[in-house]
């Protein structure tokens, strides 16, 4: 029987912990608010997107977001593409355009 190796164990077990928490971490970005289509950021200007987007934290380091392009899939909704400058990750976040005028 092969002799087992506790610090290679140990090494895996953390690896896959750290595997599972990235996993967690993105589904949970996929919940809050700008993390899908069905969970948008609302906003009343197109000129308050990148500002938003900005100043979102990245859910895998709390890194800053860096800005790339902008697309409108369907009327009302935006979608930019972001990548953290930390962690290199890339995401999307989504914005609906919604009227801030009185009635």
């Amino acid at each position: 029987m092969a002799k087992k190796r506790p610090e290679r164990t140990a090494r895996r077990a953390e690896e896959r912990a750290a595997r599972q928490l990235v996993r967690d971490r993105e589904k949970l970005a996929a919940l809050v608010p700008g993390g899908s289509q069905e969970r948008p950021i609302a906003v009343a200007s197109t000129a308050i997107i990148e500002i938003r987007a900005r100043a979102t934290p990245c859910p895998q380091c709390e890194g800053e977001l860096r800005v790339g392009e902008h697309r409108a899939p369907s009327s009302g909704f935006r979608a930019v593409g972001v990548t953290c400058t930390r962690c290199h990750v890339s995401r999307e976040l989504w914005f609906k355009l919604v009227s801030s005028d009185p009635n």
